[in-house]
């Protein structure tokens, strides 16, 4: 059988997609279920969802895995190619590999920004 990395990709983009469906109606189904804490932030946050930081939370970081994922499989072929005829191009191609590893880092911050927000 013989390995098709696009096909791949699409099956796991298609699994993360319905997974993210999945959480997505299961925290606008039950909004009831974070009310207590919701209450005790006080007026001032009053008619506010807190369900939707959470998505976009999810979304930036899981967006940015994949994206990263795609990236480095790209880049990591290409560097094995060119690291099998110039051995030397080492140090560089690790810094390829880097650059597109820091996409998810991105996503994380960016995460991790948005749930501080939340206090």
């Amino acid at each position: 059988m013989r390995y098709k990395p696009l096909g791949f990709a699409m099956a796991l983009l298609a699994l993360t997609l319905m997974l993210g469906g999945a959480a997505t109606v299961l925290l606008l189904a039950a909004p009831d279920a974070h009310a207590a804490t919701e209450a005790a932030a006080g007026a001032a946050r009053a008619g506010f969802d807190s369900s939707w930081v959470f998505i976009g939370a999810a979304l930036a970081t899981g967006m940015a895995a994949l994206g990263a994922g795609l990236a480095v499989a790209r880049v990591g072929t290409a560097a094995v190619g060119a690291l099998a005829e110039k051995p030397e191009l080492f140090g560089r191609l690790l810094i390829f590999i880097g650059l597109a590893e820091g996409i998810a880092i991105y996503g994380l911050i960016v995460a991790i920004l948005m749930l501080n927000r939340l206090g």
